[in-house]
């Protein structure tokens, strides 16, 4: 008997087909919220993961945070302490026709799991030892641009920054990370909307973003994550809910120490990003 597969395997499979893509040229994500505790690390580790497990590599997870920024801090470390600050003075030399994507294992934390890269910051410096200028944004991403098919920046919260701004004018798609507490909800939804009025590509980005709103205290009712998501419906091109999942709140994030019922509402989320490139 051959039993044709019912509406949730089609929706899964469409899924899987959509973030195995291979697009024409390099996209960049921004993963955005002015608020700290919205989820912007998990978010941006757990959509690389996704693009890495079922589009094969060329994936990069970049922190572009001045002010302690944790993505090395839950993502494996390679076999050296490198971070964008050993990257910087080398860019010239990365971007020479002499350059090979291996060199950049100097630099990068390869996820022997999850199959994607991660450029750290240094957490353990204050801002005013690492400050970064427009210029130096846009080397690095002249460099990920160049070994990367897709780079997934995890950014900080001051939206004034001048990184976090020329981020914004590099991104392809915006996904706003946020929880159920109603401050950060909020946070989110002005962002997007200063985003709405400082330009115009700026407001295309903000109109075409997709928000993830994670369920990131266990008590947190379903009527608590459904109130967020049906405010974001209006102002966001995708929302996507995720469940509480222990794997989530401490130490390393991987992919497949989730539950079930995660990875799919994340598989659910790299899909609906894919739609917007």
């Amino acid at each position: 008997i051959r039993l044709n597969p019912s509406e949730e395997e089609r929706r899964e499979r469409d899924d899987e087909h959509a973030v195995s893509q291979h697009w024409p040229g390099p996209r960049t994500i921004a993963v955005v919220n002015g608020k700290g505790g919205a989820g912007k690390t998990p978010t941006t580790v757990l959509l690389s993961a996704i693009f890495a497990r079922y589009g094969g590599a060329g994936v990069l997870a970049w922190d572009n945070n001045q002010t302690r920024g944790t993505l090395g801090w839950r993502t494996e470390q390679g076999p050296h302490e490198a971070t964008l600050l050993d990257m910087l003075p080398q860019t010239d030399r990365l971007l020479s026709t002499s350059a090979q994507s291996a060199d950049l294992a100097h630099y990068v934390h390869h996820q022997t799991r999850d199959r994607f890269d991660v450029l750290r910051s240094q957490p353990v410096m204050l801002a005013d030892q690492q400050r970064l200028g427009v210029k130096d944004v846009d080397a690095i991403h002249s460099v990920a641009s160049k070994y990367y098919r897709l780079v997934f920046i995890d950014s900080g919260n001051d939206e004034s920054d001048p990184l976090w701004l020329r981020m914004i004018d590099h991104a392809d798609q915006l996904v706003v990370a946020t929880t159920t507490r109603a401050d950060i909800a909020e946070a989110g939804a002005l962002l997007l909307e200063a985003l709405g009025e400082r330009d115009e590509r700026s407001a295309k980005l903000a109109a075409r973003a997709v928000a993830v709103v994670s369920q990131a205290e266990e008590k947190a009712s379903r009527a608590e994550v459904d109130r967020v998501a049906n405010g974001y419906q209006a102002i966001a091109r995708d929302v996507v809910t995720i469940p509480f999942d222990p794997a989530m709140v401490d130490g390393t994030l991987r992919y497949g120490s989730l539950r079930p019922a995660t990875r799919r509402a994340w598989l659910a989320a790299g899909a609906a990003v894919a739609r917007g490139l």
